[in-house]
């Protein structure tokens, strides 16, 4: 058998330089019929290999029965069932060659998107642990242990008509922060689509029942949040590619040094990352997002309830917990209930509208963040009430040494008088000897 390149030159010299069958034989050195046979033939030479009986040629009727009933069944259980004990490859190479003809086909439909119809929404860590802290200007942290790093989730939405990216670092994945996380890219984009597709997370619902916060957040943007089946992947395929862009294109030889440093860089990045040329679209994301937005619903005219919000009664300890971490409160409004938001970026404690607390929000845990106002605040309240009880308690008191409070004296006498005891002493004689007691003292 020839090659291709002396078939090529054969077909060359008879038909461009008219050359006979015997010149070109005497050129090239190739037998006579060869040279014939490559003139004859339109198409270039290929192998081919000249078919040979397998083994398995014997075993073929009893696979094809297997895999008749059984389509799924894995090579090994075959291999066991008809007995092979030779080679497993070749027969893998076999039950892969027959499996088609057997095993349902499930074909896929290729899905078109509508301008402003979609958004896919998904989360993504990405593996790498970032320095948690608090910037509280003239506000000051207790840390219990050192700066921890923590892998936070990465909230990623994806208009399906454009592929526009939004993306932004969120403190956890719980349903207020959620939330939160969505409206702040919403708001940036500038439009409600008419659906919201997430998988089963568990901070937006489980089991096609959304949380309380997720049907609030729906019902006041009037769109509609929809969750796909369990491990459906394919579902959201386009923020699931983001995810995989964002891994691969953003993170590589970063540093970060906080949350916000994180969220800066990324919405640095995200322009560049929107305006390359989208395969799936022939455009630009961040050119096409003009058409997606427009065919989109209108922001609400009031903010839906976003973050995570508790009632709680102030104790003593002027600190409530929310989001894993203690904030301080003003002392002032202990024993009356406060209501405590967390925000992305901020808490905020009010009582009865009046707000009693400001904090920087802590993306750790188990941290106690306190305000120096709320402390003095606290030394002042403490040093008024102890005046306040002394004053009750009368001139009938003396100081207890090193402590700072007071302990009422009685006079032995009452006691006697009170059990009817006759007196051991004379009047004057207690008095005397309280006298010397007071010295010793």
């Amino acid at each position: 058998m020839i090659m291709t390149e002396d078939w090529a030159e054969i077909r060359r010299l008879h038909k461009s330089e008219q050359m006979s069958i015997k010149a070109i034989v005497r050129k090239t050195g190739l037998a006579r019929n060869t040279v014939r046979a490559a003139l004859a033939s339109d198409t270039p030479p290929k192998y081919e290999r000249a078919a040979v009986g397998s083994m398995l040629d014997a075993y073929e009727p009893r696979i094809r029965a297997l895999l008749a009933e059984f389509p799924s069944m894995p090579a090994t259980v075959i291999a066991e069932r008809i007995g092979w004990a030779n080679s497993s490859s070749v027969l893998r190479a076999k039950v892969a060659q027959l499996r088609p003809l057997y095993a349902p086909s499930d074909p896929a439909d290729r899905t078109s998107y509508v301008a402003g119809e979609i958004v896919q929404c998904d989360l993504w860590f990405p593996g790498k642990g970032i320095p948690v802290d608090v910037h509280a200007g003239s506000k000051t942290a207790t840390w219990v242990g050192g700066r921890p790093a923590v892998d936070l989730p990465v909230l990623t939405m994806v208009a399906a008509f454009s592929g526009f990216i939004m993306a932004t670092l969120l403190p956890s994945r719980k349903t207020g922060d959620l939330v939160a996380g969505m409206w702040q890219l919403l708001t940036g984009l500038g439009g409600v689509p008419k659906m919201l597709v997430w998988d089963n997370e568990a901070g937006i619902g489980q089991h096609h029942r959304l949380t309380l916060g997720a049907r609030s957040f729906a019902g006041t943007l009037g769109t509609r949040i929809y969750q796909t089946a369990a491990r459906d992947p394919e579902a959201k395929g386009i923020v699931e590619r983001a995810n995989g862009f964002l891994e691969t294109s953003f993170m590589p030889g970063r540093e970060f040094d906080s949350p916000h440093d994180y969220n800066t860089q990324l919405t640095s990045w995200l322009p560049r990352a929107n305006a390359r040329m989208l395969r799936r679209t022939g455009q630009q994301p961040g050119v096409r997002v003009t058409a997606d937005v427009a065919a989109m619903g209108a922001l609400p005219p009031i903010a839906p309830s976003v973050g995570t919000t508790v009632r709680v009664r102030l104790g003593r300890d002027y600190y409530v917990r929310i989001a894993g971490n203690d904030y301080s409160v003003d002392p002032g409004v202990i024993g009356r209930f406060v209501d405590v938001h967390a925000g992305l970026d901020t808490v905020t404690i009010t009582c009865a509208g009046t707000s009693v607390g400001v904090h920087q929000r802590c993306w750790s845990t188990h941290q106690t963040i306190t305000d120096p106002v709320h402390v003095d605040t606290a030394a002042g309240l403490r040093t008024a009430f102890q005046a306040r009880t002394a004053g009750m308690r009368g001139p009938a008191t003396r100081p207890v040494s090193g402590l700072g409070a007071v302990v009422g004296v009685r006079a032995l006498s009452d006691y006697d008088a009170l059990f009817d005891l006759a007196p051991a002493v004379t009047d004057e004689v207690a008095v005397a000897a309280r006298a010397r007691l007071e010295v010793v003292r």
